[in-house]
């Protein structure tokens, strides 16, 4: 239920702060004062549509609060979690509207869409009056209500399940038969790419492989060359080595006469022979080691090309070539056992039909009656309420063929207020007035079931008077016992019947500015507001001691 509503520079209100309880609370006062105001505050903090007009005059911004108590399994906690909003503790809802007419939403201080807020506000509170342009203007929230009132939620969404099941293996079967038709188009060309791709036999990575390989193989390959080139330069038959040895000989054989003078050389050249020498044998090993055979990088080669031109001619990587030929191959299959398959599935798509045609029949069957029950629970409200001429009718039409999630019916709410003219849909027939007892007896009809923790009535009983007030103010005040009840109303009998009474008036702030003011008032304070509701400017004796039996009355 909301239990505070906080409103900061929002037209004439400047700043006020409402506290809430359970029950049936009423909101009074002169016209013009400013009822109409706080219930567009408290429907902004609702997610309804922003204005900058709502900005107080002179304010950059204004700003509505509504803070909610609901139960741990309130369907607004599994909303906000769905949605990744915290939900502990209460649920605070948070409008700021800006002069310029941007606005900014929060929920627990977290801040969210207008949408996702409207859809939060919509499960916490519904609001009702003579124009009304939200409630049960949607026929399938009649479906839902008749649901509700039947206790044919749990049926409803086994019928929903059904249906997901049957949509579902309805589309096995289309899909199935889309690939059976194009793999008969195709099977020429799937024939010859499975066998191709089956002889070739692509891997996944192979690609990245054989190419690294090729690069290494190709680097040996130049380097090989090179070593070949130096080592048949050292080895060869042009190699200096054996002319620079016979040399060194020679040398060695005249060092002994003049030692002084070739010694050093003949030392120097026998040091570059061994070099030499260790040089030759190094190439010798290195040519070993890089051995290589020419034939395994032209294989190598080969495959690498051949998996590429495949690539291009089918039009995917490599590396999903594999996969492709899977897939063509599972073509070819659904091609030679397609008609088996599909004959599975329509069998599985039949059934599943079958069962939702089974439980949609049965929850129709239930409808109708729950429809009826609540005709007569509706019109067992109206004569009170000054409409016994009137009908309540619950329009059913079912269509077998016509499958949905919600079943194969088609609910809305039809009224006739008098004999002989044509029933028609509640939210056209009914007028102003009309529409507002309508809904007053549907909801007394329905109680706590299908509806928000919180309902806010405006001015419903705007043009009744006497017994009819008196009704309303009853069944409102029998409502409160379920779901708290908000209204704002200029009917004595109403006020009566309340467990909590704000009184609204404007008052002076300075010369120029006056301000909207709510307080909550006591019982004598209450028993002069009803006289004035009775005798208007002029309070008499009379009027007051009407107001005191009005309040006993209740009570």
């Amino acid at each position: 239920m909301l239990v505070a509503l906080s409103i900061r520079d929002i037209v004439l209100i400047d700043r006020l702060d409402l506290e809430f309880a359970a029950g049936m609370s009423v909101l009074t006062g002169e016209t013009g004062a400013g009822k109409s105001i706080l219930l567009d505050s408290l429907s902004l903090a609702l997610g309804a549509r922003g204005d900058a007009d709502l900005v107080r005059h002179g304010e950059a911004q204004g700003q509505v609060t509504a803070v909610f108590d609901v139960a741990a399994d309130h369907p607004v906690r599994m909303f906000l979690r769905e949605n990744d909003v915290d939900d502990d503790g209460d649920i605070i809802l948070r409008r700021i509207q800006t002069s310029d007419g941007r606005t900014r939403a929060f929920v627990n201080d977290q801040p969210v869409s207008a949408g996702l807020l409207r859809q939060a506000g919509a499960l916490l509170v519904e609001i009702h009056g003579q124009h009304d342009d939200r409630a049960l203007v949607d026929p399938e929230s009649h479906r839902a209500l008749i649901d509700v009132f039947g206790g044919l939620t749990a049926e409803a969404e086994a019928v929903a399940q059904a249906f997901a099941t049957y949509r579902a293996a309805d589309k096995a079967v289309t899909d199935h038969e889309k690939r059976i038709e194009a793999a008969r188009n195709e099977a020429d060309f799937l024939r010859a790419a499975v066998d191709e791709l089956s002889a070739l036999k692509p891997e996944t990575g192979e690609e990245e492989q054989l190419a690294a390989r090729r690069t290494d193989m190709m680097a040996v390959e130049k380097i090989a060359g090179d070593l070949n080139e130096a080592f048949e330069t050292l080895n060869g038959t042009a190699s200096p080595i054996p002319e620079l040895a016979s040399l060194l000989r020679r040398l060695e054989r005249k060092a002994d006469q003049v030692p002084n003078l070739l010694g050093q050389p003949v030392r120097t050249l026998a040091e570059a022979m061994d070099l030499l020498e260790e040089t030759r044998g190094g190439l010798e090993s290195a040519l070993r080691e890089t051995e290589y055979d020419p034939r395994e990088l032209e294989a190598v080669e080969e495959r690498l090309f051949a998996l590429r031109a495949a690539s291009r001619k089918f039009s995917v990587p490599v590396d999903e070539l594999s996969a492709l030929c899977a897939r063509m191959s599972g073509d070819l299959a659904d091609l030679d056992a397609g008609e088996d398959k599909l004959a599975a599935l329509v069998s599985a798509a039949g059934k599943a039909r079958a069962e939702y045609d089974k439980k949609a029949a049965s929850l129709s069957d239930k409808r109708r009656k729950t429809a009826k029950a609540l005709e007569k629970a509706v019109e067992m409200e109206l004569p009170d309420l000054k409409l016994e001429r009137a009908k309540f009718i619950v329009e059913v039409e079912s269509n077998p063929e016509n499958r949905s999630r919600s079943g194969i019916d088609q609910l809305e709410f039809h009224v006739q207020t008098n004999p002989g003219t044509k029933p028609g849909p509640m939210m056209k027939v009914a007028s102003g007035g009309e529409l507002s007892r309508f809904l007053l007896a549907l909801k007394v009809s329905l109680a706590d079931k299908g509806s928000a923790p919180t309902l806010v009535f405006d001015e419903i009983d705007t043009g009744v008077g006497g017994a009819v007030a008196e009704a309303i103010g009853l069944r409102l005040a029998r409502l409160a016992g379920s779901v708290q009840v908000l209204t704002v109303t200029h009917a004595p009998q109403v006020a009566a019947r309340a467990a909590g009474h704000f009184l609204i008036a404007k008052e002076a702030t300075r010369k120029d500015r006056v301000a909207t003011r709510v307080q909550r008032i006591d019982e004598d304070h209450r028993s002069e507001e009803i006289a004035r509701m009775l005798a208007g400017s002029v309070i008499t004796e009379e009027a007051r001691a009407a107001a005191r039996r009005l309040l006993t009355a209740a009570e």
